[in-house]
């Protein structure tokens, strides 16, 4: 299931099996996790109180319920997290054949929708960048 900061999805989106790395600062807190799974007899990574995976509409319900705790008023859906950590992501400079293990996509154009830029950010990268043009 996890090793080596990777996890390995069976039958994720579009019921594809797919292998998802993860970042290293979160092997002690997943190590930690995974060790209370095989105590309990747990067959998911995260699974209910009834023992089995979350849905779809069980984990919207969830970010639902932790958002409005945290006090943000704007509605956040699993796809709008992924679609801003790719595209905060992309503005740090980060090149797509890095972002996409993490993303899942299965082209480097799939990640093409995080790199419109709004005018604004567009306009202070670019005003930036003219400072240095060497006129």
């Amino acid at each position: 299931m996890c090793t080596g900061g990777q996890i390995r999805i069976n039958q994720g989106k579009g019921n594809k099996d797919r292998i998802v790395p993860y970042p290293e600062s979160f092997n002690d807190v997943l190590s930690y996790h995974i060790a209370g799974m095989v105590k309990n007899g747990s067959v998911y990574l995260f699974e209910s109180d009834h023992k089995r995976g979350y849905s779809d509409r069980g984990i919207r319900k969830m970010l639902s319920k932790y958002t409005k705790a945290a006090g943000i008023t704007n509605s956040i859906s699993p796809h709008k997290l992924r679609h801003f950590l790719f595209t905060w992501l992309k503005k740090q400079g980060v090149d797509d054949a890095l972002i996409q293990p993490y993303s899942g996509h299965e082209s480097r154009k799939s990640l093409e929708i995080y790199s419109k830029l709004s005018l604004a950010d567009a306009q202070e990268n670019y005003e930036n960048l003219i400072k240095k043009f060497p006129v």
